[in-house]
């Protein structure tokens, strides 16, 4: 490794701080971060793209004062733009692309004092809930280098679960913060529809259900750089509403007499696999010896509904943006170009109508308005993240020809997470327990829309009462 042996002990805010009290310097976190990477990376592949001479170049010129000056940070390959290098998608089809403008977002994080270095693996597009693209091969997870870190972005996850830093940037469009932190033993939180922004090119993702922000080790890192980095930017078509004061500040705030209510069921009835069922009850029972009321209760869904009308928002994104690069490429992209799925995916989307659109853009949001009225009786609900605590690489592969299976093993793995994603609720995933073969489960926790604050309290409520700072992958 680098020759920072302490770095292990901080969070991002407490390497910031060092930094700040000049006991060490941001090119010596760069130094340990990047020697990590060279250490670790050729086990786990979760960084795709090492931008070690453009983070160098960023100390030269001199951090800005911001809450992570100093502090070694990586972009996610799905979307984020740093102006001169490539982002892929996790993309054959778009290697090369690269870009000539920042991101809002990278901006803002350049902002914050972070120093880039690289960029993490994604599935192609993001489309699901590994991370095995064909362009760039598997990411594996650090608790055991045979099973999926989760996606999409798990090449995220797989680089803060193995120490190679303390926070890194992530999306989430159907669970892609949430799946992977509770497949690597992290927090991750999904904001609030349009918390951060996703300009200049887009005004949101996936019909609002996708959004950007960080799988962290710490739940203060996270409640920090949502302050750092949410709020609209000029022109946003809409944005999340204003919070009272500093997620930071509610992190330390007791979260007062919860009402959670909690359910293990998937969507379809079944019941979550019996190490999931068990974490969630457990998670409860917690919840419960801290003073809060705790209920067996869940919203009634259509399962079939939902999938339907996910598919009609993310399909047509999906055929726009291979248009969209076919028109860069000057050629049409042809069923080579991408994975089967992203294929099948963009393929189904051309069947479908203009007014197949709109409808599902009612949809999802009569289903914000449900849970809003679920919310009218209960404080947060407590469900699993995922349906089973881990998969083997290849299960979810975008090139597995297997289409009737690969559904099926969405079904069973990832059938929790997506329903937030249309309402916009802020749902956060929590590392409160590991399976019996050493393997995280997360308990996941979500809020009244624009509501983070509540999640944020309850998040170092639980922190405290059951640390996971200490509990690491033996790599």
């Amino acid at each position: 490794m680098g020759g920072f042996k302490e770095y292990d002990a901080y969070d991002g805010l407490g390497l910031a701080d060092l930094v700040k009290r000049k006991e060490v310097s941001a090119g010596e976190l760069l130094e340990e971060a990047t020697a990590r990477t060279e250490a670790l990376n050729p086990k786990l592949n979760a960084v795709v793209f090492k931008h070690y001479e453009e983070a160098k170049k960023l100390i030269e010129k001199g951090l800005p004062e911001g809450p992570f000056k100093g502090v070694p940070f990586l972009l996610k390959d799905l979307h984020l733009l740093w102006e001169g290098t490539e982002t892929a998608f996790g993309s054959a089809a778009w290697r090369g692309n690269i870009a000539d403008h920042n991101s809002t977002l990278t901006d803002r994080y350049l902002e914050a004092g972070l120093v880039i270095f690289g960029k993490t693996n994604s599935p192609e597009l993001g489309l699901t809930g590994t991370t095995e693209p064909r362009a760039f091969g598997a990411t594996r997870n650090p608790w055991n280098l045979e099973r999926s870190p989760g996606g999409s972005s798990g090449g995220a996850a797989s680089a803060v679960a193995a120490g190679l830093l303390p926070v890194a940037n992530a999306s989430d469009g159907g669970g892609s913060i949430r799946i992977p932190a509770a497949a690597c033993g992290l927090f991750g939180m999904k904001p609030t529809r349009a918390r951060t922004p996703m300009g200049p090119d887009r005004g949101e993702g996936w019909g609002g259900m996708s959004i950007s922000h960080v799988v962290s080790r710490s739940v203060r890192d996270s409640a920090a750089m949502l302050d750092a980095t949410g709020g609209p930017a000029d022109g946003d078509p809409y944005a999340a509403p204003a919070p009272e004061r500093a997620f930071l500040e509610e992190v330390a705030q007791t979260p007062g007499i919860l009402k959670i209510a909690f359910n293990t069921k998937r969507p379809d009835g079944s019941e979550a696999e019996p190490e999931v069922v068990e974490a969630i009850k457990r998670t409860a029972i917690l919840c419960e010896s801290l003073g809060h009321v705790v209920e067996e209760a869940a919203p009634k869904l259509d399962p079939q509904a939902m999938s339907a009308h996910q598919g009609a928002l993310i399909g047509s994104n999906v055929a726009l943006a291979l248009k969209q690069r076919g028109e860069a490429l000057g050629r049409e992209l042809g069923a080579n170009d991408v994975e089967h799925i992203t294929w099948l995916i963009a393929q189904a989307a051309k069947a479908r109508s203009a007014v197949d659109y709109a409808d599902a853009s009612l949809f999802i949001h009569k289903m914000g308005r449900m849970m809003g009225e679920f919310h009218t009786q209960y404080d947060v609900y407590l469900s699993p993240v995922i349906g089973a605590p881990h998969i083997p690489l290849g299960v979810l592969d975008m090139m597995r020809e297997d289409v009737g299976g690969y559904m099926d093993a969405i079904r069973h793995y990832m059938p929790f997470t997506a329903l937030f994603n249309m309402t916009g609720q802020p749902s956060m995933s929590v590392p409160l327990f590991w399976s019996q073969d050493g393997m995280p489960i997360g308990s996941m926790f979500t809020g009244r829309f624009g509501d983070e604050a509540t999640l944020f309290r309850l998040a170092g409520q639980l922190e405290e009462a059951q640390p996971w700072k200490d509990r690491r992958p033996a790599l």
